[in-house]
C-alpha cells in the first residue's frame, strides 16, 4: 500500500511542472556582434581595432511570460551587455544593464512594467531611423544627442504599452528620482505613438529628464546619461514608407534641448557651462531589399547645433554619410560592411568642444573637422 501511494505521490510531483510548462514560457536570447573598425583621424592618429557591438550591442538575456488565466501574463525580461574582445559587461558594469523589469500584460488594457527600460523615443521613434532600424550604433545622430540608439537607460521606471488597436500603438514611462526632498531631482518622463499601415509607418515622442546625473539613485545616473544637464528634453516625429516590399525611404526630425550643460560623456567637460546647448537633426534615409538574404541602406544626417555660454557662442553643423552592406549566411547569421563619413562645419573651438569631428563609436574626437569610420564585421544570434 505504501509503495503505491509513494508511486501515486511521485506521478503527481511529475505531473505538477509538465502542466505548468504549458502555461509559462521562459527564453534565452543573445547576439554576438564582432568586427574590425577602421579610423582615419583619432586624435591626429589613424587606428585599426576589433570592437563589439555596432549593428547590435552584444548582449544575452532572459525574457519569459506566466499564463495567469482571463487574457492576463506576468511578463519579465533581464538583459545584460558586453564586450565580445575583454568579455567586460557593458552599460559601466551592470550586470543586466540593458534591461531589467517585471509587469502585467492584459490582452484588453496593454502591459504595465517596472524597472530598468527603454524610453519612448527608442521605442516608438528610433524603428524610422537607420541607427535605431537596420544600421545600428556607427549611424547615429552625432553624439547620439536624441538618445534613438538607446545610448541610457532609465531607472525605477514604471512604464505603460498600449495594445495594437488597428496599427496604432502608444505608451508613456515615468522614471523616479527615488530622493527624499527632492521628488523632481533626476526624474524623467517620456510619452509616444506609433501608426503602421501597410507601408506607411509614422511616429511621435517627447521626452524630459530634469537634473539628470544629479543623484546615483535617480532615473539616469551619471555614469549612464549621454548628457550632464539642468533639464533634458527631446522631442521628433518620423515617417518611413516602403515601396514593392524592397525599398523603404524614411524622414526623421528631432530636437534635443538641454539647459546648463557641463559635459557630455562623449567630449568630456565642457570648458564653460553651456546655458543652452541644442541639436536639430534631420535624417534622410533609404533601405532596399535586393534578396532575401541581402540589403544595403544609405543615411544622410544634417544637424544643427547651437552652443551658448559665458565665454562665447558656437554654431557647429554636422554632416553625415552612412552607408551599409548586408549578407545573411544563415537565419541566424550574417556578415555586413559599413562606413561613416562626419564633416563639422561652423562653430568656434574657442567657445565649444563639439567643433572637432566625432563619430558615435569611434574612440575619440578627430584633431580636425572630418572623420571617417568603416567596419566589416559578423553578427550571430541565438
Amino acid at each position: 500500500m505504501k509503495r503505491k501511494l509513494l508511486a501515486s505521490a511521485t506521478l503527481c510531483a511529475l505531473a505538477y511542472p509538465i502542466a505548468s510548462s504549458a502555461q509559462t514560457s521562459v527564453t534565452l536570447y543573445g547576439v554576438i556582434d564582432e568586427g574590425f573598425d577602421y579610423t582615419n583621424n583619432v586624435g591626429g592618429h589613424s587606428n585599426a581595432q576589433l570592437a563589439s557591438g555596432f549593428a547590435q550591442g552584444s548582449r544575452w538575456g532572459l525574457k519569459g511570460s506566466e499564463d495567469l488565466g482571463g487574457g492576463n501574463k506576468a511578463v519579465f525580461q533581464l538583459e545584460n551587455g558586453f564586450d565580445v574582445n575583454n568579455g567586460k559587461l557593458g552599460q559601466s558594469g551592470r550586470m543586466f544593464g540593458r534591461q531589467a523589469y517585471v509587469g502585467l500584460s492584459s490582452a484588453t488594457l496593454g502591459t504595465l512594467t517596472i524597472g530598468r527600460q527603454y524610453d519612448s523615443v527608442v521605442d516608438y521613434l528610433a524603428p524610422l531611423t537607420a541607427n535605431g532600424n537596420w544600421a545600428g550604433y556607427l549611424l547615429s545622430h552625432p553624439l547620439d544627442n536624441d538618445n534613438t540608439d538607446n545610448s541610457f537607460r532609465l531607472n525605477n521606471a514604471v512604464k505603460y504599452t498600449s495594445n495594437n488597436y488597428g496599427g496604432f500603438t502608444f505608451g508613456g514611462l515615468y522614471g523616479f528620482s527615488n530622493q527624499a526632498g527632492g521628488f523632481a531631482n533626476n526624474r524623467a518622463y517620456s510619452v509616444g505613438a506609433q501608426y503602421v499601415s501597410g507601408p506607411l509607418s509614422a511616429a511621435a515622442t517627447y521626452m524630459q529628464i530634469n537634473n539628470p546625473g544629479a543623484n546615483a539613485g535617480g532615473s539616469l545616473a551619471a555614469d549612464d546619461t549621454a548628457f550632464l544637464a539642468g533639464r533634458e528634453r527631446v522631442w521628433g516625429a518620423g515617417i518611413n514608407y516602403a515601396v514593392a516590399d524592397a525599398a523603404t525611404f524614411g524622414f526623421v526630425y528631432t530636437h534635443t534641448d538641454l539647459n546648463d550643460a557641463t559635459g557630455s560623456v562623449y567630449v568630456g567637460n565642457f570648458a564653460n557651462t553651456a546655458s543652452s546647448l541644442t541639436f536639430d537633426n534631420f535624417e534622410l534615409n533609404f533601405k532596399y531589399q535586393f534578396t532575401k538574404a541581402i540589403f544595403a541602406g544609405a543615411m544622410y544626417n544634417y544637424t544643427l547645433g547651437k552652443f551658448d555660454s559665458a565665454a562665447g557662442n558656437s554654431k557647429p553643423k554636422w554632416h553625415q554619410f552612412g552607408l551599409m552592406a548586408d549578407y545573411q549566411l544563415s537565419p541566424r547569421t550574417d556578415a555586413y560592411i559599413q562606413g561613416m563619413y562626419q564633416h563639422v562645419a561652423g562653430g568656434s573651438a574657442a567657445a565649444s568642444p563639439l567643433d572637432q569631428a566625432y563619430i558615435t563609436g569611434a574612440d575619440a574626437p578627430s584633431s580636425t573637422r572630418n572623420q571617417f569610420v568603416g567596419r566589416v564585421a559578423v553578427r550571430h544570434l541565438f
